[in-house]
């Protein structure tokens, strides 16, 4: 089957809503969403997924104490959609690894079927979500790719652009994986992949976290595939990226390379 990322924005198309809609009627999704300082964006974005009308499709906004007050617009969505937005605020800022570790765990105690990664900024596109739904049942590990279609990246500078590209050339490299996005944040687990990663034992952040997670679910034999999609700068909000994710990602990948050396993947 074939994947396409596609315009306009936040529009599904109507089909694969109807598969997926029949298909979620007994299963249960979970979409896990790091914040800090999100609130201008929050709100749209759950609006703008729960448009679509997919059953047994819930949030979880892991929050790291926002001092602009995204905790709270996610409580007053709490009484817009009751049951369908779970909200973790932690102490303080404690990186997007653990956000998603925490959330991982918040899924598989409560048996979901499938979880998803997603940015808060609106550079995933709500409307892919379908896509991975109906891609993640012939697999384990869905992941949205910026470049197995050419580059599919909108309103990034030239220097960002390179880095992003380049660090998955080199990763690649490094550890063998064979993904074209290795640090997509953009995904849907199964949740049997998410059983077998030892969560205890993630400590990467940022784009080492996405790498980690990766290369341990095809270490361990899972089912992975990318499907396009595009990927739009943030509009609302700044960036998080910063030198020392920078710095982590380039470490973190001869760690890994050196742990499926010793056969210590897990």
């Amino acid at each position: 089957m074939e994947y396409e990322a596609s315009f306009p924005f936040y529009q599904a198309n109507p089909q694969k809503l109807s598969r997926v809609r029949e298909l979620m009627r007994n299963k249960r999704a979970l979409i896990v969403i790091p914040t800090y300082n999100e609130v201008q964006n929050i709100g749209p974005l759950v609006n703008s997924i729960f448009m679509m009308e997919i059953p047994n499709l819930e949030l979880l906004v892991v929050d790291d104490s926002s001092p602009d007050g995204t905790a709270g617009k996610v409580r007053v969505l709490q009484g817009r959609f009751p049951g369908r937005v779970h909200l973790i605020v932690r102490e303080k800022k404690a990186g997007l690894g653990s956000a998603y570790v925490r959330g991982f765990k918040f899924a598989l105690e409560r048996d979901y079927d499938y979880i998803f990664e997603m940015d808060a900024d609106f550079s995933h596109d709500p409307k892919e979500i379908p896509n991975f739904l109906l891609a993640v049942q012939d697999s384990d590990l869905v992941i949205g790719s910026r470049y197995i279609q050419g580059v599919n990246v909108i309103n990034w500078p030239l220097s960002r652009l390179l880095l992003s590209y380049y660090a998955n050339l080199y990763t690649r490299v490094v550890t063998g994986l064979k993904i074209h996005d290795c640090t997509s944040g953009f995904k849907c687990y199964r949740r049997k992949v998410l059983e077998a990663i030892n969560l205890d034992k993630i400590s990467s952040d940022g784009y080492a976290f996405q790498i980690e997670m990766h290369f341990k679910a095809w270490k361990l034999g899972f089912r992975v595939k990318e499907i396009p999609i595009v990927f739009v700068d943030r509009v609302q909000g700044s960036s998080k990226m910063n030198k020392k994710i920078i710095r982590e990602a380039v470490w973190e990948v001869w760690r890994l390379r050196l742990l499926s050396i010793l056969g210590k993947v897990e």
